[in-house]
């Protein structure tokens, strides 16, 4: 994609998903997963969206995802 606005997000979402996938415990992956859902609200927000580019609705798209993932990890903390 041409934004950079993803790109730079969406390095440090990477990074993120590595780290929990490293985490050890429900807890400590629930803790990362909250980082990568304040990173992913950036990009639902975006003040650059068009929902004309594709660009933007394959990011848009990618967020939403991965916003579903971070939820359901957060959601994992209860089982601990």
């Amino acid at each position: 994609m041409n934004c950079p606005i993803f790109k730079k997000k969406e390095a440090v979402i990477k990074n993120l998903a590595d780290r929990i996938n490293r985490a050890q415990g429900l807890s400590e992956k629930a803790g990362i997963a909250e980082e990568m859902q304040k990173e992913v609200t950036v990009l639902l927000s975006c003040l650059e969206y068009d929902n004309k580019r594709t660009d933007c609705g394959n990011c848009r798209f990618i967020a939403k995802l991965r916003e579903k993932t971070a939820r359901l990890i957060i959601r994992t903390r209860k089982l601990e």
